[in-house]
């Protein structure tokens, strides 16, 4: 059984996008990004709450959730390309960005292209150039299974055959159990082989020792427009965290302009499955607290 309700869609490019969305249509736009293997879905307990402060929109990505799977490689800058044209599709010019996991690296990236588009960020379980597999997540058992998933030969059958991403990564990397209905709900993309390309693809999109070398470039770029950005950002973080410890999370923000920090507490990867509430409660004073922090630069620069 699909518990989700059916999404609209949007033509873009060769395909179309599936998009939720929730507040009033003329209200300054919230753009959610997810990442890998996930869909808007996961924000449906975030959307509603956070709609009373602006446009919320959430899109499906281009091979995720109810979205089209065109033939493509399904590579970072394939879904770079996709969600350009669905934010030109939409005629969406500016936005706060609440973002994670492949979410954030979409985000990082719009952000250092179009520094105008974005008005400020909230991420989490970011994904960042990493010099090492030792920079990669908190547990080594995930070291080694992501060093699968990106051996030749062996990835595929794991990600392809067994369906590895929706079935043991998703469950493992959040703190409560999924109900049957929600897991049915991320299953229901997959049904197949080949529709799992996109799962697959991301894990050996991740920039890790230096390779990819373009996805390393391109987010070694991005990372440094972030740390030079002067928009408002808000970071969340789980306990141990995914890929973002709480450690980590505090000597992040601290190198960065105009960082809040919060820690959610108990959490893994998908922090939005764990701590929906705490999420839009902090997005929302976040928001709500932009014009104060425009009139009080406007004042300084005067």
């Amino acid at each position: 059984m699909n518990a989700d309700v059916q999404l609209p869609l949007v033509d873009v490019l060769d395909t179309q996008m599936a998009c939720r969305s929730a507040g009033d249509a003329d209200a300054p736009v919230v753009l959610f990004l997810h990442g890998n293997p996930t869909s808007s879905y996961i924000w449906r307990d975030i959307l509603p709450a956070v709609a009373r402060v602006g446009h919320c929109i959430a899109p499906d990505l281009v091979g995720y959730g109810q979205s089209g799977k065109p033939a493509i490689e399904y590579r970072f800058a394939d879904h770079a390309r996709y969600l350009d044209a669905f934010l030109d599709a939409l005629g969406i010019t500016s936005a706060y960005i609440v973002a994670q996991d492949w979410g954030t690296a979409l985000a990082f990236d719009l952000a250092a292209r179009r520094p105008e588009f974005v008005t400020g960020l909230a991420f989490m379980e970011f994904i960042r150039p990493m010099a090492s597999w030792a920079d990669f997540h908190q547990v080594e058992a995930a070291r080694d299974t992501f060093r699968k998933f990106r051996t030749p030969g062996l990835g595929e059958e794991m990600i392809l055959q067994g369906n590895a991403f929706v079935e043991k990564i998703l469950p493992a990397s959040i703190v409560r159990p999924l109900s049957e209905e929600e897991m049915n709900v991320y299953r229901a993309p997959f049904p197949t082989p080949e529709s799992r390309i996109p799962t697959w693809r991301l894990p050996n999109e991740l920039p890790i020792e230096g390779q990819p070398a373009d996805v390393w470039q391109r987010l070694s770029a991005a990372h440094a427009a972030l740390r030079a950005s002067a928009y408002p950002k808000l970071l969340l973080a789980g306990d141990p965290g995914g890929l973002v410890s709480p450690d980590y999370a505090r000597a992040f923000s601290a190198g960065l302009h105009d960082c809040r920090l919060v820690l959610l507490g108990s959490g893994r990867h998908y922090l939005q499955e764990d701590h929906p509430d705490a999420i839009a409660r902090e997005v929302i004073k976040e928001i709500e607290g932009i014009p104060a922090r425009r009139a009080s630069q406007s004042a300084m620069a005067a």
